[in-house]
């Protein structure tokens, strides 16, 4: 049975993707706040270890692991076109689709108005974010294979701790995001392009948690040994 001591959440899912899902369900952030282990992260959401150890012993061992090979080099540009790529592509999408289904619903639904509101947020929260990931700090990663060390910015570690900040705006606009959508439970009067905001809203969050697991906790730490810089730098 898996020990609620260790591992880290970060860890359970890097060993096996499927539990990236039960924990989203749990809502334990493993991305975020990976760093913890089952027992503290169900301290802190008040839930039963033991149950939470158990789902995850009962699930398959699925997924692509691949990217847990990659050199940090490849592993952001890994990112890049499967993460990114998708939220270049998804974000603008939900935002027109989220003012359209406020518009035919909102009446009936009032809460559509703050999931329109928070679907605008995070794209304007995620697509800076990104830019600047792909402009700055993921260069700079392929510049620290090849034996840079020093940059205008300073160290690797400069741009990655700010990314890392970023990272948890981004997980705390999701969180909020949810909690506005009933946790993206479709109304029974819900047309299909309601049904489609909140499914595809549903796939986004979970995207984006395995997105900044991969960043947080595998990515940036690979950096930052490859730079030798220091985990308290």
């Amino acid at each position: 049975m898996t020990d609620v001591r260790t591992p880290t959440l970060a860890e359970i899912v890097a060993a096996n993707p499927a539990a990236a899902r039960t924990l989203d369900r749990f809502g334990l952030d493993y991305c975020c706040h990976g760093d913890r282990t089952v027992a503290e992260a169900c301290a802190a959401a008040d839930l039963d270890p033991a149950t939470v150890a158990a789902e995850l012993d009962a699930l398959p061992v699925e997924g692509d692991r691949s990217w847990t090979e990659l050199e940090p080099p490849a592993l952001a540009d890994h990112i890049v076109e499967t993460h990114h790529r998708y939220l270049h592509e998804e974000l603008p999408q939900l935002d027109a689709l989220a003012a359209k289904v406020l518009g035919v619903h909102g009446e009936r639904h009032p809460e559509l108005a703050e999931v329109r509101r928070l679907v605008a947020a995070v794209r304007e929260d995620l697509e800076p974010h990104l830019m600047k990931e792909e402009r700055v700090l993921f260069p700079a990663i392929h510049a620290v294979a090849e034996g840079e060390r020093t940059f205008p910015f300073g160290s690797v570690a400069n741009p990655i701790r700010m990314m890392t900040l970023e990272h948890d705006r981004t997980g705390e606009l999701l969180a909020a995001l949810r909690a506005a959508a009933g946790d993206y439970r479709v109304p029974d009067d819900a047309c299909a392009s309601f049904r489609s905001l909140y499914e595809r809203l549903d796939a986004l969050e979970a995207d984006t948690h395995v997105h900044i697991h991969k960043e947080n906790h595998v990515l940036f730490p690979a950096a930052r040994r490859a730079a030798g810089v220091d985990d308290a730098a």
